[in-house]
């Protein structure tokens, strides 16, 4: 168990809030908007109505023993980029942030935010890989054009080979697991032969995803 400070209480900071509270966590929750605090002050583990561009304010609420204090103010440039600023004054060594514009971005980046988030856009472009291909259940960017993807296999794919998906260019491309049912097999043989409904958790190059992809679709 963890504890996260999550400073903007808006509908991405109350969400974010929750899921972390879900996980098991322990979360400080801080607005300038007395209304927002309040409509999370019975699920937060501590909440606290602060003008977050006052680093005394800031300092008060000792975020310097959180895991990760999230800056998720999005609207207001100013007040987001003071919070940041006053955070790493006071000693937060993790900050991650909301973005709303590429020069947010860029100007959080020189403060040395270590991760900056964009939630519309990366929600946009999960929906868009979502109804391109409807079997990948969940996806994450590793990176240089890698992504880790997990994929349901549906009976249309019984009796192929995990060879018969792999793609041309395999050197990008690593099936990690297999789950049926309660069975995981972890770095299957390329020899093992599919059942359908079962899910596969790959990783490689958006090249060789790309061309693994078809390969996985339900026959139109």
């Amino acid at each position: 168990m963890a504890e996260f400070g999550v400073i903007g209480l808006g509908r991405f900071g109350a969400r974010t809030s929750k899921e972390l509270l879900d996980l098991g966590h322990r979360v400080i929750g801080v607005d300038s908007d007395e209304k927002a605090v309040e409509a999370m002050a019975d699920v937060l583990t501590h909440s606290a109505i602060a003008d977050v561009t006052d680093e005394k304010a800031l300092e008060e609420l000792d975020l310097t023993n959180c895991e990760v204090v999230l800056v998720a103010i999005g609207e207001d440039l100013q007040a987001s980029l003071l919070c940041v600023l006053h955070l790493k004054t006071i000693g937060v060594k993790e900050i991650w942030a909301k973005a709303t514009s590429k020069s947010h971005h860029q100007i959080l980046s020189k403060l040395g935010v270590k991760r900056i988030i964009h939630p519309e856009e990366e929600m946009g472009i999960r929906v868009a890989q979502s109804l391109n291909y409807p079997m990948v259940n969940e996806y994450m960017s590793l990176g240089h054009n890698w992504f880790c993807v997990e994929i349901s296999i549906g009976e249309y794919l019984k009796g192929k080979t995990l060879d018969d998906i792999m793609p041309d260019d395999s050197e990008f491309f690593h099936v990690l697991l297999i789950k049926r049912r309660d069975e995981v097999t972890v770095t299957p043989s390329l020899s093992m032969t599919l059942e359908g409904n079962e899910t596969l958790v790959m990783a490689g190059s958006l090249k060789a995803l790309k061309s693994v992809a078809p390969k996985l679709k339900k026959p139109s």
